[in-house]
């Protein structure tokens, strides 16, 4: 989680762009512009049936991929012949279902609010201590990060295994936080996730600063001249 703290350290003191150079998505009959947080790359252009596949065991079928991102210090694992760590990874989806219609905003707004419905409420207090009361793997809403007209974000925390291992059974239980977000750009949803590892509360202010700052930096790519 390292990785995203000192990311969103850097977003605090350079200016609003990205670090990488933006680019075309086309979705639909739109093309997009897009970009993503720096300290990340966009994995999928390497052609590598393998990163593929990855990308597609962490959405359902029903969405089409449009970003794959990895950590820098990932892709460099990669290219090497490395397998990634995946400690913090991006994901840009659109649903297929959707990805030829032009979206309103009040069609939007309706589509947002059916899938805030099957989160839940936020959980209140020390997450950590709730998720320990259930089950492995169990998913719960620790945070609203943004409920915009055109943009809706959460943040979540799920409890994994440990590593397996000798010891295991007396190691901690160990915590994955996922921001994620419903963003309306040129009339088309994208659903924008960002994953990582916790290790402390300030991981939580780090999520919501890479987030809101993706966010933003979208809707100025795409604002209407």
């Amino acid at each position: 989680m390292q990785t995203v703290r000192l990311l969103a350290a850097a977003l605090t003191m350079v200016s609003l762009q990205c670090a990488a150079a933006p680019f075309g998505l086309q979705v639909g009959d739109v093309r997009l512009g897009f970009d993503v947080p720096a300290g990340f790359a966009d994995a999928l252009p390497s052609g590598s049936p393998r990163l593929q596949d990855l990308a597609e065991s962490f959405t359902p079928a029903t969405n089409r991929i449009l970003v794959f991102a990895l950590s820098d210090a990932d892709m460099r694992r990669f290219n090497a012949g490395d397998a990634p760590e995946l400690k913090s990874y991006l994901l840009a989806v659109t649903p297929r279902a959707l990805e030829q219609d032009r979206m309103s905003l009040q069609a939007f707004e309706r589509y947002v609010r059916d899938g805030l419905r099957g989160l839940g409420k936020p959980i209140e207090g020390d997450f950590t201590k709730v998720l320990e009361t259930r089950p492995m793997g169990e998913a719960v809403v620790i945070a609203e990060l943004l409920t915009d007209p055109d943009a809706a974000a959460v943040l979540r925390a799920i409890r994994i295994p440990p590593p397996e291992g000798l010891f295991s059974y007396f190691k901690p239980s160990q915590y994955v936080l996922s921001s994620s977000a419903v963003i309306l750009l040129r009339g088309k949803a994208l659903t924008l996730s960002l994953t990582s590892g916790y290790e402390s509360k300030a991981d939580i202010d780090a999520m919501r600063t890479v987030m809101l700052r993706w966010i933003d930096d979208l809707r100025r790519l795409n604002a209407v001249k």
